[in-house]
Parts: C-alpha cells; sequence; structure tokens
C-alpha cells in the first residue's frame, strides 16, 4: 500500500516542479525580453537627445554670426536665444517616456525650430551674411543635423513600438504589470512639423 501512496506522490510532485520550471522560464524569458526591449528604447532615446543638443549647440554661433550682419534684427535673435533655452530646460527621464513627456520635449523643439525658420527669413535680407564661410559652414552642419534629427525620431518610434507591442501581448502583458513596465509615448507629427523646419540659407 506503501509503495503506490509513494508513487502517486512522487508523480504529483514531479508534474508540481515541471509546471514551476515551466512557469518560471517563461516568467524569466518575457522579463528578459521586457529588459532588454526597454533598454533598447532607452538607448535610442538617448540618440535622440544627442542630435538635439548638437543642434543646441550650433545655435551659439549662429546667433553669434547672425548678430555681426544683422544688427536691427535683436527681436529675432532674442526669440532664438529664448527657445533654446526652454528646449535645454525640457529633460526627460530615461525611466519616464511617457506620452506626456515625449509630448513636452517635442513641444520645446518645435518652438526651437520656429525661431529659427524665423530667423531664416531674416537673413534673406542680408546677402553678406549668406556669403560668409562661417554662415556657410553653420548651414550644412544644421541641415546635416536637421536630417539627423528625423533618423533618430524615427528609430525612436520603431523601438518603442517593437516594445509596446510584446508589452500588450498575452502573457507579457501580465508580468508587464506586476514589474512595473508601461506603455512608452512616441514622436507625433503635428501640424507645424508636417514640413521640416526650413533651414536654409540660399
Amino acid at each position: 500500500m506503501k509503495k503506490p501512496i509513494l508513487i502517486t506522490l512522487g508523480i504529483i510532485v514531479g508534474v508540481i516542479a515541471l509546471i514551476g520550471i515551466l512557469a518560471f522560464s517563461i516568467f524569466g524569458g518575457t522579463y528578459n525580453q521586457l529588459v532588454s526591449l526597454d533598454e533598447n528604447a532607452k538607448s535610442s532615446w538617448s540618440q535622440v537627445e544627442n542630435v538635439y543638443q548638437r543642434r543646441l549647440d550650433l545655435i551659439p554661433n549662429l546667433v553669434s554670426t547672425v548678430k555681426g550682419y544683422a544688427k536691427f534684427e535683436k527681436e529675432t535673435l532674442v526669440g532664438v536665444i529664448e527657445a533654446r533655452a526652454k528646449a535645454t530646460s525640457v529633460n526627460i527621464n530615461p525611466d519616464k517616456l511617457d506620452a506626456g513627456s515625449i509630448q513636452k520635449f517635442q513641444e520645446a523643439q518645435s518652438g526651437l525650430s520656429s525661431a529659427l525658420s524665423k530667423l531664416m527669413v531674416v537673413v534673406e535680407k542680408y546677402p553678406d551674411l549668406k556669403a560668409n564661410q562661417n554662415f556657410l559652414e553653420l548651414q550644412s552642419q544644421l541641415e546635416g543635423t536637421e536630417n539627423r534629427i528625423a533618423v533618430e525620431r524615427k528609430r525612436f518610434n520603431d523601438t518603442v513600438q517593437e516594445y509596446n507591442t510584446y508589452l500588450r501581448k498575452f502573457p507579457q502583458s501580465l508580468i508587464a504589470g506586476m514589474m512595473g513596465f508601461e506603455k512608452k509615448g512616441y514622436f507625433e507629427s503635428d501640424a507645424a512639423a508636417k514640413k521640416a523646419p526650413t533651414i536654409s540659407f540660399e
């Protein structure tokens, strides 16, 4: 009698152990994948910040060069300086890449794009400025930076889409909820952004 009971108990323990191993394997694999996708999104975000920072770094030189030629355009130059300061002040925690944070960042950067566009309109009045070698170099760097911004924003949106898609699937959604993984925000097009900012000096 004792032998069949021990065999039955052994089978039950074995089944429970097998279920536990499978559950742990699924949980561990899902958790590790969520971590990988989360890190990819954060890494992509850091590249977005890098290219926007490059644009911010170019602006003081641009303002300085324009100031030497367009002495009567103080209001426009001040607008660029203030928009740059606002854009610089918006920092996002990579652990909180939600839609609200991304929108706040995007609004500050759009304000700077708008101020730069106004400055470029002013530049049209100063042919000597448009022929200045330093200014031409800044033009080239700004155009390249705007292209990099577009590329890195798309890459960021792609990594966020991959993360968000994985997060919403079952059973990942259960594990994500238990472990505190949250949906991330995207860069969205707005009315002003449907056209890339014009950084033309011609």
